[in-house]
């Protein structure tokens, strides 16, 4: 394989690490960058070629580190910046990336910036956030709504004006039409590549820039009750506004300063607004995250053609990207169901382009029940019992059968799953057919196989439960073969170009199985097979 023409991005495989759930260190309870680096070796051994963590910096922690207060230092309870070094330096040595998580739509209130801004109408750093007269009758300025419930709008009354935060009220947003709020946050992207960070995850890219006349958000026609209360408009003025993509080209040309970074960033649109994100001759994020698998009905029709108008929508030459679960959305396990989070797998890992894993989906976690005493999600207490809350799958990793699952000492700031005492690393590493070691295998395989890691996507007709698609490669192909039902499935002869040879199954026992004819997939189950 010429990986002269293919970066490591491309070819490498994301790992998400919430750090407050991988692994403590001193027994405070919570997760941190001397436990990342305790890990290490697993991290290696799974096959992963870079970790994303989501943010470690200093944070009143209001939103767990999505509210920074300063963006180039690090949080006490991840330790502290030689912590961070340590973390780069030993990540290197093992041939892992470091990405690191940027929140630049807005800061923790407790940030200086915002105290200034906040301090007086005339202090020169009031336009680096939104603020604006209330209406007429005192009321907020327009009807936006935030994300985590209520107005958008906070009446500050020491300077009798509102400003706007599209998250927490403690979350107020930057003003990205102020050129010194941009350099500002390049210059924190710079500070990090200087540390040898080898990119960002941009938090809520799309939010950057709102309309410059802060007109009214249109009601949303397919609004249902018991969904978010913000989801009742749609927010046509204050995200994904057109001036955006002037700002993804600059800070990628802040990336383009230093050699061989990545820019991703995370976007929740539908395809055909998400790949505008790539830019003008793919001059935008190398990786604007593909979140369609999150919400897609787990059913292969809907996926075939998901798949489908992605690849049809891509840009010429833009790298795509595949992701199955993170920090805010349902496990894959709980979503799909224990058996088909085995066929998940090996859709992530042989789909075109750069797959992302959140950590614990390749021990097949599922969500973790919270109890209402036990909620620490902001979003789950402003808005609760609608189904909301995160902290199910934030729960800390399971790594053993001891106490707490081997993640800490003291009292996990998060309970663990009741099942972690047969669910953890040590058991499924020692179950030659465990998820984990097909994650393994499937990852193995991807490396070895310049059709996964290169080769080109092109879908194979299928009816019922049946997904399939060939993966080619200078002349060599591979067909992958996936069964979305519990029912087993035999495939003709005549729909499929045969004869080959299996080299996985998900359920680790056919490697090596030649196929002449027909082939038999069982229910729940997934192959990839090479064509002779």
């Amino acid at each position: 394989m010429n990986h002269a023409a293919i970066s490591w991005w491309q070819e490498g495989i994301l790992y998400q690490i919430y750090p407050r759930s991988f692994q403590d260190s001193n027994g405070d309870g919570i997760g941190d960058l001397p436990g990342i680096i305790d890990r290490m070796l697993y991290l290696r051994d799974l096959g992963v070629d870079a970790i994303w963590l989501s943010p470690v910096f200093p944070s009143p922690m209001a939103d767990f580190g999505y509210d920074i207060s300063n963006y180039q230092g690090v949080d006490p309870i991840f330790g502290t910046l030689d912590d961070f070094d340590a973390l780069v330096a030993a990540a290197h040595a093992s041939n892992l990336k470091v990405i690191l998580d940027l929140v630049p739509n807005h800061t923790s209130d407790q940030h200086p910036w915002f105290i200034e801004s906040r301090s007086s109408r005339d202090n020169p750093k009031r336009d680096w956030y939104l603020w604006r007269e209330p209406r007429a009758d005192g009321a907020a300025p327009n009807n936006w709504m935030s994300e985590f419930g209520g107005s958008a709008w906070k009446y500050d009354a020491g300077t009798k004006q509102y400003y706007y935060h599209a998250f927490l009220a403690q979350q107020p947003d930057l003003n990205w039409r102020k050129p010194a709020v941009r350099q500002a946050i390049y210059d924190v992207m710079r500070f990090w590549f200087r540390k040898g960070v080898d990119g960002f995850r941009v938090d809520v890219l799309w939010h950057l820039i709102k309309d410059a006349e802060f007109r009214d958000n249109p009601p949303n026609p397919n609004f249902r009750p018991g969904r978010p209360p913000h989801e009742a408009l749609l927010p046509l003025y204050s995200t994904d506004r057109p001036e955006i993509l002037d700002v993804v080209t600059e800070m990628r040309r802040v990336v383009d300063e230093f050699s061989d970074r990545v820019l991703i960033g995370e976007i929740y649109l539908p395809v055909d607004r998400l790949v505008a994100y790539y830019g003008k001759d793919l001059t935008g994020a190398h990786l604007p995250f593909n979140f369609a698998l999150l919400s897609t009905p787990w059913n292969a029709r809907a996926i075939a053609k998901l798949i489908e108008d992605y690849e049809s929508a891509l840009p010429a030459a833009a790298w795509p990207n595949w992701v199955l679960g993170n920090h805010d959305r349902p496990r894959v396990a709980s979503r799909v169901g224990q058996a088909q989070a085995r066929v998940a797998a090996m859709l992530l890992l042989t789909l075109r382009g750069t797959p992302t894993l959140y950590y614990c989906d390749e021990i097949g976690m599922q969500q973790v029940a919270i109890s209402s005493d036990q909620v620490r999600d902001p979003f789950e207490k402003n808005v609760p019992g609608i189904g909301v809350g995160r902290d199910g799958c934030r729960t800390p990793m399971q790594w053993d059968a001891g106490v707490h699952g081997g993640f800490t000492t003291g009292e996990p700031w998060l309970p663990l799953a009741n099942n972690y005492v047969r669910e953890n690393v040590a058991n499924l590493s020692a179950d030659t057919r465990s998820i984990l070691n097909l994650y393994r295998a499937l990852i193995e395989l991807r490396k070895a196989t310049p059709e996964l890691m290169a080769g080109s996507y092109a879908p194979v007709a299928a009816t019922g439960d049946l997904l399939a698609y060939r993966r080619e490669y200078e002349g060599n192909a591979l067909l992958i073969v996936l069964n979305l039902g519990a029912d087993p499935i035999l495939i003709g002869s005549d729909t499929m170009a045969f004869p080959g040879e299996i080299l996985l199954s998900t359920n680790l026992d056919r490697s090596g199985e030649t196929v002449s004819g027909g082939l038999d997939l069982r229910g729940d189950e997934g192959l990839i097979m090479r064509l002779r």
